[in-house]
């Protein structure tokens, strides 16, 4: 036994003299907690969108330096997507000081909000495998060669427009890392979930790009009534059973301070909402409605096209708009967003928050482009058709 005690104990001593050859291995936690979906975006590209969660577990290691990502799929060689220090610092949560480089104090996790644009033509892989260079206090290198993660193999959700037809807005949409969807990861009961990873806020615009009526000196004073998609028909994206209603919470004025949400709960966020379930752990949560306009209850069937409700500006919101989001389970709380594609609309062209309201260049439709089965990305208009 002792012969074989020392052999052991060879073998392990060979293994991290090679480490220490080649590069020494960081004292990290590092984990992928939810698989990607591919989809397609309203860039014609099929993306990856998840999060690499790091963390610097011991007490004593001193704070750790990301150099940058490296992220591999199936095949060994050229990565799917390469991030220097710098660009690192933009896809991070907690985000670093303006011009700091990222750094991971002992004990602390970081969050890298990954988004990978696959080559045209490029299959899906089946695996995800990172790659990080550190610089420690004492500047040297360790390295993170693994955290894998296996791509979900699933399809995202085919499903119809949400609003019965219009010009909007798709603001803080998917890809933007920093956005208050993306970038919100909530904490409750035991479980760390992103719910809002695909959610878009749809704000109704004129032929202008413009939210609100001319007739509007103050945009501060401006009514529900000013705002083109303020009470446009919301409904549901598929057939479906709906779980969950509510219609008795008030609308605040737009473009005013929000108090902060008494729970981060489908009641505590959503105001007056309806959570669809259109298949088997796939729910369409609309929220954010006008009071009194659920035209549905609990325990309804529904088919895709009829009206649910009405957009109005209730819950956590600071201007009239619907937001709507795919999950995997029915509450707010401990569920993961999952993508999906709308099966038609019309793309219109990027716009900015500015000029949504009139400021800076004045926005003009690039053209219009009918898009079959995507995802619009952040901050582009779409037209639904009737």
């Amino acid at each position: 036994m002792r012969k074989m005690a020392l052999g052991w104990l060879w073998v392990l001593g060979a293994v991290f003299s090679l480490a220490h050859a080649q590069d020494a291995l960081a004292p990290v936690e590092a984990r992928v907690p939810f698989a990607p979906t591919a989809f397609v975006g309203s860039d014609g590209a099929t993306h990856l969108a998840y999060e690499l969660h790091i963390t610097n577990f011991y007490g004593d290691t001193g704070p750790l330096k990301p150099e940058g990502l490296e992220v591999f799929g199936d095949q060994a060689g050229t990565p799917l997507l390469s991030l220097s220090a710098e660009q690192l610092a933009s896809w991070v949560r907690p985000a670093p000081e303006e011009h700091a480089p990222v750094s991971i104090a002992p004990g602390k996790r970081a969050v890298v909000f990954v988004w990978i644009t696959l080559p045209a033509g490029a299959v899906v892989p089946h695996t995800l495998h990172h790659r990080m260079m550190f610089e420690t206090d004492k500047k040297t290198p360790v390295l993170l060669d693994g955290a894998s993660v296996e791509v979900n193999s699933a399809k995202a959700m085919v499903l119809g427009p949400p609003l019965r037809s219009g010009r909007w807005l798709a603001h803080e949409g998917p890809g933007a890392s920093q956005s208050h969807h993306w970038g919100s990861l909530v904490a409750v009961n035991g479980q760390l979930t992103i719910p809002q990873r695909y959610a878009i806020d749809l704000v109704g615009v004129d032929a202008r790009g413009r939210a609100m009526s001319d007739k509007v000196t103050d945009i501060h004073q401006s009514r529900h009534a000013d705002w083109f998609g303020y009470g446009a028909e919301v409904i549901a994206v598929a057939d479906g059973v709906v779980v969950s209603t509510r219609s008795d919470q008030p609308e605040h004025k737009p473009l005013e301070a929000q108090p902060e949400p008494v729970a981060l709960t489908t009641d505590g966020l959503f105001g007056n909402y309806v959570v669809l379930k259109i298949a088997p752990g796939v729910f369409a949560g609309y929220a954010h409605l006008q009071r009194g306009s659920a035209a549905v209850k609990p325990g309804d069937h529904v088919h895709r096209g009829q009206l649910l409700g009405r957009l109005g500006q209730s819950g956590n919101s600071a201007a009239p708009h619907l937001h709507f989001q795919l999950a995997n389970t029915a509450t707010f709380e401990g569920s993961e967003g999952i993508p999906y594609v709308f099966d038609r609309f019309d793309l219109l062209g990027p716009e900015t928050e500015g000029q949504l309201f009139g400021m800076g260049d004045a926005w003009k439709a690039a053209g219009t482009e009918a898009r079959r089965s995507q995802l619009p990305l952040n901050d582009i208009v779409v037209e639904f058709g009737n």
